[in-house]
């Protein structure tokens, strides 16, 4: 009687096991078939087309006169191109590279310094004005917070205070920005980034 119990709970086991078999073997292929899938994406992925890049006007640098001049002599190093144009051309390039009335390099690098040192200037304020309207919450948030806020008439105070502070640094963002759009209209409003 011991023994077929032995024999029946063996049988058990190796039909249990036997029958267990097919999802072992769909579970290693379709752990190896997610496998394939990200080893081709990733083929898919390396030699897929990059976008390709886009000329615009802010992407082309302007001619400067040695690119003209370079260009100019290869125009009139070509065979059949006639040389008179070229002189001409050359002569024209001259003229281009000579500024005409307009500021000199000195000036466009004084005034480049000067916007710098005003977006700077922009970056900070905007920064203490920030700062200061975190203060100015947190001490809204603490004076109010108290029973007997209407008692305090030195904490009142000094929350008017905090805001007349905080009104007058916008103030004088406002007039650096303003300041900023005359001296350069075409450079962009956000400050520039905070240098450490």
């Amino acid at each position: 009687m011991l023994n077929w119990k032995r024999v029946c709970v063996s049988t058990i086991l190796l039909a249990g096991y036997l029958a267990g078999m097919p999802g072992a073997r769909a579970q290693s292929d379709q752990g190896q078939s997610v496998a394939e899938a990200a080893r081709k994406a990733r083929e898919q992925k390396k030699t897929g087309a990059k976008p390709s890049t886009v000329i615009t006007n802010d992407t082309l640098k302007p001619a400067t006169p040695e690119t003209v001049q370079n260009a100019t002599a290869a125009t009139e190093s070509m065979p059949g191109t006639n040389t008179a144009a070229g002189s001409n051309a050359t002569a024209d390039a001259a003229k281009a590279s000579q500024p005409a009335n307009g500021p000199s390099e000195e000036e466009i690098a004084k005034k480049k310094a000067e916007i710098a040192a005003l977006k700077q200037e922009i970056t900070d304020m905007a920064k203490e004005v920030d700062v200061q309207q975190r203060a100015l919450a947190l001490a809204n948030e603490s004076f109010y917070s108290r029973p007997d806020f209407s008692k305090d008439p030195d904490g009142k105070a000094k929350l008017d205070a905090m805001q007349s502070d905080l009104a007058q640094k916008k103030d004088e963002l406002a007039q650096l920005k303003a300041k900023l759009k005359e001296l350069a209209p075409d450079a962009d409003q956000k400050p520039a980034a905070p240098q450490q």
